[in-house]
């Protein structure tokens, strides 16, 4: 719900999430190869599912990052008021 109190120029961090994913697939990439050709199965497995969650993170980001800004109402936009919900009795 919009409160009124957000900043009006605020913008997520998807540049510094990307390179973040990408160093972080770059590591995990070489820690399953690492593991796995010193024979440390358990640890290449690990290093695989960290490669997995690194790539399924890098894709959310390059989505976001393709959509473009989307629309924030400005600072003549009222806050929308709370909604009114009756208890339930």
């Amino acid at each position: 719900m919009r409160t009124g109190s957000e900043p009006t120029t605020a913008r997520s961090a998807l540049r510094a999430r990307f390179w973040l994913s990408v160093w972080g697939m770059a590591w995990a990439i070489f820690g399953t190869a690492a593991f796995a050709l010193t024979g440390r199965l358990g640890w290449a497995l690990a290093c695989g599912v960290l490669w997995l969650v690194a790539t399924v993170d890098l894709a959310v980001i390059l989505r976001h990052l393709r959509q473009g800004p989307h629309y924030q109402p400005g600072p003549d936009i009222p806050p929308y008021p709370p909604t009114y919900r009756p208890p339930k009795s």
